[in-house]
């Protein structure tokens, strides 16, 4: 006698397998994420204790901002991400957006201010490299081969000395030439000339007590830092100049314990070099 067929035991749970397969590529998804998070805020407080370090070793900030912290704080403070970098003026520290604000609102001052003067090319206002930048120019403000400024121009130079001694920025002074050698009985080359100008400028200032001394510095710089082409007359018309720049307040100790020591060979900085963090 034949035994009757048997049914096939059809199993319904085979979505098991592949909700299992689903649900463990969906665990190696986050686990991925979740790495590449923690990278990034390893990598966010590498930059922030590098740069907390430079200016710990610079003497910019007070002691009390570089005592580590001590407690549970601590740790959880590993996991907060880079700060913004601020600029220490005298006493105050402002931000970036701030001093930023300020010198823009300073450029739209002196712009108003000093709109005939803008308008015949005799003064230039922009923002430079360290600051905001205002442009004397020698066929304005001076005769050729002269440290001496104008008679006429002396009311625009306490224009700007009243603009300037109202904001809490620092003023550098800055004398500049073309590269036509020079030789007088005044001056031996373009060194003492653009030197000269800019003293006899920071000395003006003072006299018009408009800022403190402590913020004004003047230099001269020569033929050496042209902002135009010394190939054509108006471009060394161009580089006869006095820059006035209004700069933030920088305060480096050298002198502190455990300054680093540089290593390698000096060389120049140029505007197009950018920051490198260790």
């Amino acid at each position: 006698m034949s035994q009757p067929p048997r049914k096939s035991h059809v199993s319904h749970e085979r979505w098991l397998v592949s909700y299992a397969d689903f649900i463990t590529l969906l665990f190696a998804f986050f686990v991925v994420l979740f790495a590449f998070a923690k990278a990034d805020q390893k990598k966010q407080l590498e930059v922030s204790e590098a740069i907390d370090t430079a200016f710990q070793s610079l003497g910019i900030f007070p002691d009390s901002a570089r005592r580590p912290q001590e407690g549970p704080s601590a740790a959880a403070g590993t996991d907060k991400a880079a700060m913004p970098m601020n600029i220490v003026m005298g006493e105050d520290v402002l931000s970036p957006a701030k001093v930023k604000d300020d010198l823009d609102h300073i450029r739209r001052e002196l712009e108003q201010t000093l709109s005939n003067q803008v308008a015949t090319h005799t003064v230039a206002i922009k923002m430079g490299r360290d600051g905001l930048v205002i442009s004397l120019r020698e066929a304005g403000f001076f005769t050729s081969g002269s440290a001496t400024p104008r008679p006429e121009t002396l009311a625009t130079l306490r224009q700007v000395a009243a603009s300037l001694g109202r904001t809490q920025y620092d003023l550098r002074i800055e004398g500049h030439t073309d590269n036509i050698p020079i030789h007088t009985s005044e001056f031996d080359s373009n060194w003492e000339l653009s030197s000269a100008r800019a003293t006899r400028i920071a000395r003006l200032f003072l006299d018009m007590k408009a800022m403190p001394p402590e913020r004004i510095s003047a230099s001269g710089y020569a033929e050496f830092h042209p902002v135009a082409s010394n190939a054509t007359a108006d471009g060394r018309a161009e580089n006869r100049r006095v820059d006035l720049v209004v700069l933030p307040r920088s305060r480096i100790n050298f002198s502190v314990p455990g300054f680093p020591h540089p290593t390698g060979e000096w060389r120049k900085i140029t505007d197009g070099d950018s920051p490198k963090l260790p």
